[in-house]
Order: C-alpha cells, then sequence, then structure tokens
C-alpha cells in the first residue's frame, strides 16, 4: 500500500498518464496528416487533435496545481491510518494487560476467600469444642454444687432432729420427772445441791 501511494509512484503514473495522452493525440495527428487534412473527416481528426491537445494542457496544469496536495493528502492519510492501527495496537495490549491484571486479582481473591473459609471452619470446629468442653464443666459443677447442697441439706435435716430428739427426749425426762419425784425428792435434790455449791466454794 506504501508503495502504491508513494511520490514516486504517483509521479510514474501520472507520466504514463500523459504519454498515453500524447500518443492519442501523435496517432491523430498522423492519421490526419495522412489523409492530407481535406474533406469533413480531416476536420473532425483536427478538431479531435485539437481537444486532445487542450485535455493534456488541462491535465498537465491540474498535475502541477494538484501534485502536491494529493500528494499530501495520501502521505496524511497514511500517516493516519498508521497511527489509528499503532492506538488500537496500544489499547489491545493495555486491554490485554488489564485483563490479565483482572484475572490474577481474581485468582488472588479466590485464593483468600478459600483461606479464610477455612480459617472459619476451623474456628467454628475449635468454638464447638470450647463450648462442648465448657458446657462439660458446667455440668460437673452444678453436679458437685447439688451434690454439696444435699449433703448440707442433710446435715441440716440431721442437725434438726437431733434438736428436736433432744427437746422431746427433754420433754419426755421432764415428764418422767414430774409423775416419779415427790415434793420430797426435790427437796432433798435441792438440799444436795446447795450443800455441793457451798462445799466447793
Amino acid at each position: 500500500m506504501s508503495s502504491w501511494f508513494s511520490r514516486d509512484a504517483l509521479e510514474k503514473k501520472l507520466y504514463i498518464l500523459m504519454l498515453a495522452i500524447l500518443s492519442v493525440v501523435l496517432s491523430a495527428a498522423v492519421a490526419y496528416a495522412s489523409g492530407g487534412g481535406e474533406g469533413e473527416e480531416g476536420g473532425n481528426w483536427l478538431n479531435f487533435a485539437w481537444r486532445a491537445l487542450n485535455f493534456l494542457v488541462l491535465v498537465g496544469f491540474l498535475y502541477w496545481l494538484l501534485a502536491n496536495k494529493i500528494k499530501e493528502f495520501f502521505v496524511t492519510r497514511r500517516a493516519d491510518i498508521k497511527t489509528a492501527l499503532e492506538d488500537a495496537e496500544a489499547a489491545k495490549a493495555e486491554a490485554q494487560r488489564k485483563y490479565n491484571e483482572y484475572i490474577t486479582k481474581l485468582d488472588k481473591a479466590a485464593g483468600e476467600i478459600k483461606n479464610i473459609t477455612e480459617m472459619i471452619k476451623a474456628q467454628g470446629l475449635a468454638e464447638k469444642e470450647k463450648i462442648i468442653e465448657d458446657a462439660k464443666k458446667a455440668a460437673e459443677k452444678m453436679k458437685e454444687d447439688t451434690k454439696a447442697r444435699m449433703e448440707q441439706e442433710f446435715k441440716k435435716a440431721s442437725n434438726e432432729l437431733r434438736g428436736e430428739a433432744v427437746q422431746l427426749s427433754v420433754q419426755i425426762a421432764e415428764e418422767i420427772l414430774k409423775r416419779n419425784v415427790t415434793q420430797e425428792d426435790h427437796n432433798k435434790m435441792v438440799e444436795d445441791y446447795l450443800e455441793k455449791v457451798v462445799i466447793k466454794h
């Protein structure tokens, strides 16, 4: 494509076009000369040759006037296409780089999520074991507390029973004494007590 629109190629093509037009004009002139230039047909050939010469002059003038602009247009167009292709390649490379970067980040995030999941599972198992252990300890403590409370209640009940038994024994003894001790026995007991107290002191 670059060789097709290069300056040298354009100049060669225009040069070939001018030579082709010139050969047509010369052919017409030779045909006119061989015909002697007489008659209506000769006038047509001369008219054609004159028009071809005018056309050749016009093409030469247009070439002189527009050749640089046409070349500049194609050179600029070529540069624009080249720049656009380079920009497209750069954009493609940047998109590929970002894609690779995002893939790497996604893989890293997936690995982190897996690690977090495993850590949560491990923590859950540890917490479960801890809860079970705490529950066992609490059950054991409740068992010990219940046993101690039962023993305490048993002792309290035993003491209360003993107290009641002592009271009952005292009451029974009093009743027996009241029934069996006479006034004389009572007086004698008081005298014995007084004698013991007086002798000791």
